[in-house]
């Protein structure tokens, strides 16, 4: 498999396992991961990650963001089956009879935490 194939579904499995987790919306991981891990533009990877999310919530944006030219359609259906999938696994994690509240919380704040200062750097 190629390398920016692992590095797109990869980028789905997490924001779906975080949506999972979390009940975020996908788009706060996959952004930041297109941006600053596979090195995409920042509109184009907005569109991406609103076509990724299409049915129902990003229909409308994303057909704005392919109008100027601003959405990688192969990109988006690669990163919605890690979607899917992760999202199904962050919910059985999260769901576990060990992992608290206080402990959802806490990794949430580190989550936002890590991006926010990878970010900023």
């Amino acid at each position: 498999m190629s390398n920016i194939l692992m590095q797109l579904l990869l980028i789905g499995l997490v924001a779906g396992v975080a949506g999972g987790m979390f009940g975020i919306g996908g788009g706060a991981i996959m952004i930041p991961a297109m941006v600053l891990v596979i090195g995409l533009d920042q509109k184009l990877a907005t569109g991406t990650s609103v076509a990724a999310q299409i049915l129902p919530i990003g229909i409308l944006a994303a057909l704005v963001y392919h109008r100027n030219g601003n959405l990688n359609f192969k990109y988006a259906l690669i990163i919605a089956v890690g979607l899917i999938v992760g999202n199904f696994f962050g919910a059985l994690f999260a769901n576990q009879p060990f992992i608290s509240s206080e402990l959802m919380k806490k990794l949430y704040g580190i989550f936002l935490l890590i991006i926010g200062i990878r970010y900023l750097v």
